[in-house]
């Protein structure tokens, strides 16, 4: 049973903590685009308060999350218990992407581990914060966090990345533009 929460307490922050894993998923508004849902690890997430939450952005093999938040600002972000009691929660709110050099950045960057290869922060305004039973998610046991990503980047270097950012990051699959990497 679905449950709606006036905000993020101290206990369901721990909780977003402790996973392993969260997701988020946006569209853009075109009836015809495509949904996208991204699996997010690391120690990326962080909670800012009873309505707001952020988490910092890799570089990745497309930056369709930043596309649709330009767009229209619609995100839902996901945990699921894998481990312990079942749950599953549900952040609804509207997302905007911070960039590098922005005032906003300044101020959040330095809450997040100094990983290789950042390309962004998404910040989000909750809205909805919604739990359910999460009854049928299964028991996995976490094995530890991969680290392809983090060498990746660290071996493609700065300007290696940004390149890269410039070539596969500048627009989303349905041809939407990426903040800051227009080409």
């Amino acid at each position: 049973m679905a449950k709606v929460l006036p905000e993020i307490d101290a206990e369901l922050a721990a909780w977003m903590a402790a996973q392993p894993l969260f997701f988020n998923a946006t569209a853009p508004l075109a009836a015809d685009g495509h949904v996208n849902l991204s699996p997010r690890g690391l120690d990326t997430f962080r909670v800012l308060g009873p309505r707001e939450v952020a988490w910092l952005d890799l570089t990745g093999s497309g930056n369709e999350s930043a596309a649709h938040l330009a767009e229209n600002g619609r995100v839902t972000v996901m945990f699921c218990a894998f481990d312990g009691p079942p749950r599953i929660l549900r952040l609804y709110g509207r997302g905007t992407v911070i960039l590098p050099g922005s005032p906003a950045w300044d101020s959040l960057r330095p809450q997040f581990p100094d990983f290789p290869g950042v390309r962004q922060i998404v910040h989000v305004a909750v809205e909805r914060v919604q739990t359910s039973c999460g009854a049928g998610v299964p028991l996995l046991d976490y094995r530890g966090p991969r680290d392809e990503l983090l060498a990746w980047a660290r071996n493609k270097g700065e300007d290696g990345m940004a390149e890269y950012r410039r070539q596969k990051n500048a627009v989303s699959i349905d041809g939407l533009p990426a903040p800051g990497l227009e080409r």
